[in-house]
């Protein structure tokens, strides 16, 4: 379950160009129910072993990058986004399509990547790591994204294990939403991540 992408996953850059298409459909299919709306203005896109050998391939190709030196740094840079097995991985993106309306959103915002709950069942939230290897120097506006782990301990392995639905909400003071529960689809890709 702890499954790191190489470049044996890889495809040559001429292989992928002609077979691009077909695993862009693929990939786009399968992202579906890994993005989580937040209400109107945050997404969460959960991240897997497909969803990173896609971006490590849209780099590779947008850089024109095919040698071993290249391709291992680029490895390196994508393979932590990759669940452990005990964790979720995701994105979380604040959207707004009006520059001014984002602007303001951003500084009304600050902290909001500590404000996302997951929870499995009746078990506490599960424990949130965001930003853990970005350094936070800006405290009067936050980012447009974020990266972020979500923990599972045990209990919330066993209780996934057993059935019990995922939920998730935000707690934030200037942007609140009551916790729901993903829909069927989202909560079964979700618990393909998770190790049994």
């Amino acid at each position: 379950m702890t499954q790191k992408l190489t470049r044996a996953d890889l495809l040559p850059l001429e292989q992928y160009a002609e077979r691009r298409d077909d695993i862009r459909q693929k990939v786009i299919a399968h992202k579906g129910p890994r993005r989580i709306a937040l209400g109107d203005h945050l997404t969460l896109c959960f991240e897997d072993l497909m969803t990173m050998q896609y971006q490590v391939q849209e780099m590779l190709r947008a850089e024109k990058i095919f040698e071993a030196d290249g391709i291992e740094e680029e490895l390196s840079a994508y393979n932590p986004l990759i669940p452990d097995g005990s964790n979720w991985k995701a994105t979380l993106m604040i959207e707004y399509l009006d520059v001014a309306e984002r602007d303001v959103a951003l500084r009304q915002l600050v902290g909001i990547e500590q404000a996302i709950i997951f929870q499995i069942g009746d078990n506490p939230a599960v424990s949130l790591f965001a930003d853990e290897d970005i350094p936070r120097e800006r405290e009067e506006k936050t980012a447009a994204v974020h990266f972020m782990r979500f923990e599972l301990n045990q209990a919330d392995r066993d209780a996934l294990a057993a059935g019990a639905p995922i939920s998730a909400g935000v707690s934030h003071a200037n942007y609140r939403v009551e916790l729901f529960e993903l829909a069927d689809a989202s909560q079964a890709s979700l618990k393909a991540d998770i190790a049994q």
